[in-house]
């Protein structure tokens, strides 16, 4: 199988965000906007958004004034996003790449990121970007997905798709559960010139 065949485009976002979204990623969500919105950011960026699952739990939560971008590398995903807020919210949408980020140093309080460093090419540059456009002081908050064995639900999806496939098996729920390791990732973020690293296990 091509992992042409996980791409996001066509009615995929659209089915990604109401089969997925409620079962994989609600919950989680909830509980980053809580965590983002306790700070009282007034700029808040948001990298590889998807379909605004995060996005529209933040504006739920933040301060009224407070200014939201909402980025994703795939259009498509973003326009599922924009679709989910009214007009005249306090909420703008932009296509970036999280590791080339558009947008000049220190132009955010908080950044947040939900389920997407996992497949950044490179992860130490997006931790820089990161580094680079919040304001001293300002907090970046991001959650990876833990080892397949700690993921039931996921694990044995990606073993029926390698059923289906033996000869040509997709990789897609690989690379998800693959980037877990507390110690490498402390180091990399600490690299990039973060400090007061924390973390935290959800179920």
């Amino acid at each position: 199988m091509s992992d042409n065949a996980a791409s996001f485009v066509g009615n995929i976002p659209e089915h990604y965000d109401r089969g997925l979204g409620p079962v994989f990623f609600a919950d989680f969500a909830e509980e980053m906007a809580k965590r983002v919105a306790a700070f009282a950011p007034q700029r808040v960026l948001e990298t590889s958004a998807g379909t605004g699952i995060v996005s529209r739990r933040l504006r739920d939560l933040l301060p009224s004034g407070a200014r939201l971008t909402v980025t994703d590398l795939n259009p498509p995903m973003l326009e599922v996003a924009r679709a989910k807020f009214r007009p005249g919210e306090a909420v703008e949408f932009q296509p970036a790449d999280a590791t080339d980020l558009p947008f000049p140093d220190r132009s955010f309080d908080a950044l947040v990121c939900q389920f997407g460093i996992m497949f950044f090419p490179d992860k130490e540059k997006s931790y820089r970007e990161a580094h680079r456009v919040l304001s001293p002081g300002g907090h970046y908050l991001f959650s990876v997905w833990d080892a397949h064995r700690f993921n039931p639900a996921q694990r044995r999806t990606h073993e029926l798709l390698a059923e289906l496939f033996p000869d040509d098996p997709p990789r897609f729920y690989e690379v998800p559960f693959a980037y877990h390791r507390i110690d490498p990732i402390r180091e990399a973020v600490s690299e990039a010139g973060f400090t007061d690293f924390r973390a935290a296990v959800l179920h």
